[in-house]
């Protein structure tokens, strides 16, 4: 999957040079280093931005999916491109001096300043099983994983089937993100993570939901986890308050239970979440998202949606495009047998009094194979785009 800001050989010296400070800025927010050593890493990757951030992060991948303790995993910092910081020149020049629109500074607190005066009443998100319990390709899956949400960029962020080495990858790929993880695990060691020891031990074995937040828009006010207590495989219900401009909102993910023989936990999951999402003081707006893995015969056994709870997808006109989140009929990382699809990720939300939400535009993503061969899940991911109306 390439970035949209990748440089093209067409077009005239000015062009290029607003294109290459755009890539330098993108690459700068991203990693958090300032734009000599983006022009470096570029120019070594012929300003191609997911190579260059491959070639930045690669070290770090590779430590963080070993077999060894999580405390000896913790990222370390590279000295290669801080010791030649002096010798890089900026390959962004040209002959032609920039107008002044395209001359002022694109560093990471300008760009930070500008995602704040972003109109605060759009707000983006992706809800994704990202499939952590795969180790197949499980490096590859994960910087494409990064690649999609550096492309998007998305206020919010959703994650089931998060293990421990993802966490700390995510930790360090995503730094304009506050990361909250919906439990703290205690293993550490990559060869334990198998779905019977998962299933056995729970979060000890560490597989969780994560929530991400843009820092520049959104401000974290309070999380709380609320335990499902009759669960056979420690899923929960992640919640975290937040205020994005003048307004408050509660956002929730969770993994519901899985399988077609755990429907009667799910729906009792299901019902938890629905009542959680009514104990919400009505001065907040609600959204959920996540891997529910419900079949659409689920939701009417428990009597359809709370009043006042909407299916972003129904509402939306339950668009074709996007529907099937588990589809092995054109995903083929499980190589599955069977053929089936089924809109098990889904998003929900509930209006607030005096704010509302109005979902404009859902998208799957995460369709395009990796160079590896492989999708970076078994699950489509869902992008959404909200207006609030104070």
């Amino acid at each position: 999957m390439a970035s949209e800001l990748n440089s093209s050989p067409v077009g005239n010296k000015s062009d290029v040079t607003k294109k290459r400070k755009l890539q330098c800025a993108e690459f700068a927010s991203i990693t958090s280093k300032d734009e000599a050593i983006a022009q470096c890493y570029l120019a070594e990757n012929d300003w191609d931005l997911e190579r260059a951030l491959n070639s930045f992060f690669e070290p770090d991948v590779e430590v963080v999916f070993v077999d060894t303790p999580l405390a000896s995993a913790l990222p370390q910092k590279r000295p290669r491109m801080e010791s030649i910081q002096e010798d890089c020149v900026d390959l962004t020049e040209t002959d032609e001096t920039p107008t002044t629109s395209t001359a002022t500074s694109t560093s990471g607190t300008n760009d930070k300043a500008s995602e704040e005066d972003k109109d605060n009443s759009q707000l983006t998100l992706v809800t994704w099983n990202i499939d952590g319990l795969d180790e197949s390709n499980l490096i590859e899956r994960a910087r494409g994983v990064c690649s999609y949400l550096a492309l998007y960029s998305p206020d919010v962020v959703f994650l089931q089937e998060v293990i421990p080495p993802y966490l700390i990858y995510l930790q360090k790929r995503a730094v304009s993100y506050n990361i909250i993880p919906g439990d703290k695990p205690k293993c550490v060691f990559r060869n334990e993570y198998n779905l019977k020891n998962i299933l056995q031990n729970g979060n000890d074995y560490g597989y969780f939901t994560v929530i991400m937040l843009k820092k520049s828009r959104v401000k974290l006010l309070k999380q709380e986890i609320t335990h499902f207590p009759t669960t056979s495989m420690m899923r929960n219900l992640l919640s975290v308050h937040v205020r994005v401009g003048g307004s408050d909102l509660c956002l929730m993910t969770s993994h519901l239970e899985s399988t077609r023989g755990q429907a009667k936990e799910r729906l009792t999951q299901l019902n938890t979440l629905f009542h959680k999402m009514k104990e919400v003081p009505e001065s907040s707006v609600v959204i959920y998202g996540g891997d529910t893995n419900l079949r659409d015969q689920e939701v009417t056994k428990v009597g359809g949606l709370p009043a006042g709870v909407v299916d972003v997808w129904e509402f939306l006109g339950k668009p074709e495009h996007c529907r099937y989140t588990w589809d092995t009929k054109m995903n083929s990382n499980k190589n599955a047998a069977y053929k089936c699809q089924l809109r098990f990720d889904r998003i929900l939300f509930r209006n607030a009094k005096g704010t509302h939400i109005i979902p404009q535009t859902m998208d799957l993503i995460g369709l395009d194979k990796l160079d590896c061969g492989k999708f970076p899940s078994d699950h489509w991911g869902l992008f959404c785009a909200f207006t609030l109306i104070l």
